[in-house]
């Protein structure tokens, strides 16, 4: 019997990442757009919103990849690449992709972590912790909607698999090393501050 994790694209736990911590950029925007299908689960439109935000980021990420993918080969490479641009929309756009990240390796930790609380609660917290603070007034209220949308428990990891002892042990290795490249790409955007203004 398959699990989520078995059918997607690409896992977080097969991105190449140097002993530097360098994140490989192709791999890394297939195991982004595997996780994007993860919120096709949680089967509520308020959703959209969180996967176009992600899409749309990824699409950013990956046309600055296929321009020059020999000097954006790591997502390191690619922030140093738009460095002295004007318009860094790449990194503007890994930016936002890592924080959606972030948000969604936090909420999947409160998850694995409380099991008895429901996805309202778990993601409402993640939310809590992570995006509210880069949100305007206008998005907040959409975002905690979607929240309050989240299917029941049981229902959730229902459809990640039929062996539920699988997937909690795919959920793990995949949110481990989730976590490990959001960590690792937040303190490098932090290490220069190549965020600012972004």
């Amino acid at each position: 019997m398959s699990t989520f994790f078995d059918d997607m694209k690409k896992s977080f736990v097969d991105v190449p990442v140097s002993d530097e911590g360098k994140v490989s950029t192709a791999e890394f925007l297939e195991a982004s757009e595997s996780l994007v299908k993860l919120f096709d689960l949680l089967g509520s439109s308020a959703f959209a919103v969180v996967q176009n935000d992600m899409t749309g980021n990824i699409t950013k990420v990956r046309t600055k990849y296929l321009s020059a993918p020999d000097k954006t080969s790591t997502l390191q490479d690619l922030i140093l690449s738009e460095v002295t641009d004007k318009k860094k929309t790449a990194t503007q756009g890994l930016l936002w992709l890592v924080r959606g990240l972030q948000f969604t390796a936090v909420a999947m930790r409160e998850t694995v972590d409380r099991p008895n609380d429901e996805l309202t609660k778990t993601f409402t917290d993640a939310y809590g912790k992570t995006l509210i603070k880069y949100h305007s007034m206008l998005v907040k209220p959409i975002f905690k909607l979607a929240m309050k949308a989240c299917p029941y428990r049981a229902d959730f990891f229902a459809k990640l698999g039929a062996d539920q002892t699988k997937v909690l042990e795919q959920m793990k290795a995949w949110l481990q090393a989730l976590e490990s490249i959001v960590t690792s790409i937040l303190e490098f955007f932090e290490s220069g501050n190549y965020g600012k203004g972004l």
